[in-house]
């Protein structure tokens, strides 16, 4: 029998997050947080939520991993002419959360997003384990598909199409970068009052405020 989810209580402990302490913009705060998941969170610290919307506002999210940050904002990998792609391609925003339980910390971001350049897309691609690269061939990513088999004869004939060769990056794969307009970065706090600290970009500039719990 399922347990009663309204009986299931966690009450959080957390460091304080203090806007007096923060830095002025939060990518450095936002990388810290990062490697401390990376190290508490094993091989999930970069999992995170990515939410688009269609062209008619309906919200759609799903969960991919983050492969890259840096100054210009945060990226990751896909199909472009999966259903997120064809979102994206209408609609270029998006908004990401980070969840972290062993740390009790939550990051929000909202921000436009655009492809990356083609070389970066190569150079990532190549750094994927050849099983992964077959991969980005085989599934045509949202496609309705008839059962597990059509998968499996499709990663055959891709396998003895790139038999012994350099697995070429399919031109409908690559990344699409994140940038940032509002990050909040959430810690949980006992009693359920938790620490908020929100910046927002105006005019290349950041902003910060705390908000309520």
């Amino acid at each position: 029998m399922m347990r009663d989810i309204a009986d299931i209580r966690r009450d959080y402990e957390g460091g304080l997050l203090d806007e007096s302490v923060t830095p002025d913009a939060p990518l450095p705060l936002f990388e810290e947080w990062l490697a401390l998941a990376l190290d508490s969170e094993g091989d999930d610290g970069n999992v995170m939520t990515l939410a688009t919307a269609d062209s008619q506002g309906i919200p759609h999210a799903r969960i991919v991993l983050l492969k890259g940050v840096d100054e210009r904002g945060l990226v990751f990998y896909t199909n472009y002419h999966s259903h997120k792609g064809s979102e994206l391609a209408n609609v270029p925003h998006a908004a990401l959360v980070f969840w972290w339980p062993s740390l009790g910390r939550q990051v929000r971001l909202e921000g436009s997003v655009v492809q990356i350049p083609e070389q970066e897309s190569d150079a990532y691609f190549e750094t994927r384990p050849r099983g992964s690269q077959l991969g980005a061939w085989v599934a045509t990513q949202s496609v309705e598909i008839p059962n597990r088999h059509w998968l499996e004869e499709r990663r055959q004939r891709f396998e003895q199409v790139y038999d012994n060769q350099k697995v070429d990056r399919p031109a409908n794969w690559g990344g699409y970068r994140v940038t940032p307009e509002m990050i909040e970065f959430w810690q949980g706090q006992p009693s359920r009052l938790h620490d908020r600290i929100r910046y927002q970009r105006r005019d290349d500039q950041w902003t910060k405020v705390r908000l309520a719990p």
